[in-house]
């Protein structure tokens, strides 16, 4: 992966790289940022969706047939409260995902970030820019 790293801050949508050890990754782990300090984020497990501040959020990087889960292992807390200096991140794979709705990761202090995906440079057969941003409904 390509990252930027100097001067970044993470934004709502942007894919991120991280270096928090959690039980289920001892090393660094690709996430997307859903929401930033001083949001709140609301997982419908029912609906499939996830809202900040109140907005469902459009997702179109994620499998529309997927339905998403509350994986055994998580918080089913389906109501979070970001801290200022952290963020909410998810996989786009939410049904195999492991993040922030697990309780031994949860909310991610910024300075375990190591920098935003920009593109995918190997294997070849990825290669590509990343998607990033993310819009309300």
């Amino acid at each position: 992966l390509l990252l930027q790293s100097v001067g970044y801050e993470p934004k709502q949508g942007d894919v991120v790289v991280l270096t928090k050890e959690f039980d289920a990754s001892d090393g660094p782990i690709v996430k997307r940022v859903i929401a930033v300090g001083g949001q709140t984020v609301d997982i419908d497990y029912e609906a499939g969706t996830v809202s900040v501040d109140g907005q469902v959020l459009d997702e179109p990087y994620i499998n529309p047939e997927e339905i998403m889960a509350p994986p055994s292992n998580y918080e089913h807390a389906p109501h979070v409260e970001v801290p200022e200096g952290s963020i909410f991140v998810m996989g786009d794979n939410r049904n195999h995902s492991s993040d922030s709705r697990d309780v031994t990761l949860g909310t991610v202090d910024e300075r375990y970030v190591l920098g935003r995906a920009l593109w995918v440079l190997l294997p070849f057969r990825n290669f590509g820019a990343i998607v990033h941003g993310s819009a309300v409904a």
